[in-house]
């Protein structure tokens, strides 16, 4: 049985696993390190600094900050949040000009970038294009067999982007719902993920999984 992320210290290093994970499937490895933190983000999945603001011995780095309010949505929400803000930071480090409004409003440079690398992407009117996983990117978190982040924050307040960050995935822009399906044994209590209705028996239990 895989753990899930409970611990703060755990939650980022899955996170960390994760960007590494995608940089080199997603970017050939071509992005830069961040530092991954996870802090009170209201209104927002997550952001990424337009500068590197971090001191570091080779010469800085960009903050790639998830939610806490949003770190326990399911793993390909998180997926989707982390390739977001690896948009944004491909574009700081390449001079592409994806956001406007005071960095609020994603153009369609971010929408090309975004789509190129997992994500699909839908209309707001406040906020441009904004993101969600794809079923192939369902396909590779299930793929890497990474675990959900139980974790979180319990409300996500009203939507505030601090001055030097960028927006990510906006909560009041649209309800989106989960591309897969979470069953759980009744008994041992693990658990898997699927994209579409399965009936499985938990190997350890011999019981139906039931969706949860």
């Amino acid at each position: 049985m895989k753990k899930q992320a409970s611990k703060m210290s755990r939650a980022i290093s899955q996170i960390e696993h994760m960007y590494s994970a995608i940089n080199t499937d997603f970017w050939d490895g071509e992005l830069p390190t961040p530092v991954i933190t996870v802090q009170s983000a209201p209104g927002t999945a997550g952001h990424c600094t337009r500068a590197k603001v971090w001191q570091r011995k080779d010469g800085g780095a960009y903050e790639l900050n998830i939610s806490a309010e949003a770190l326990n949505q399911p793993v390909e929400e998180v997926i989707d949040t982390i390739i977001h803000e690896m948009v944004h930071l491909y574009c700081r480090e390449n001079g592409v000009q994806e956001v406007s409004r005071n960095g609020s409003y994603h153009n369609k440079n971010f929408k090309a970038i975004a789509e190129a690398h997992g994500l699909k992407c839908y209309r707001t009117e406040k906020y441009g294009w904004n993101t969600t996983p794809t079923d192939a990117l369902v396909a590779y978190a299930l793929q890497k067999g990474w675990s959900e982040i139980s974790l979180g924050r319990d409300t996500l307040p009203k939507p505030i982007t601090a001055p030097g960050q960028t927006a990510g995935t906006a909560a009041q822009s649209g309800t989106r719902t989960s591309s897969t399906r979470k069953l759980a044994c009744p008994i041992c209590k693990q658990s898997v993920r699927a994209t579409r209705h399965v009936n499985i028996l938990c190997g350890d239990c011999m019981v139906k999984m039931l969706e949860v």
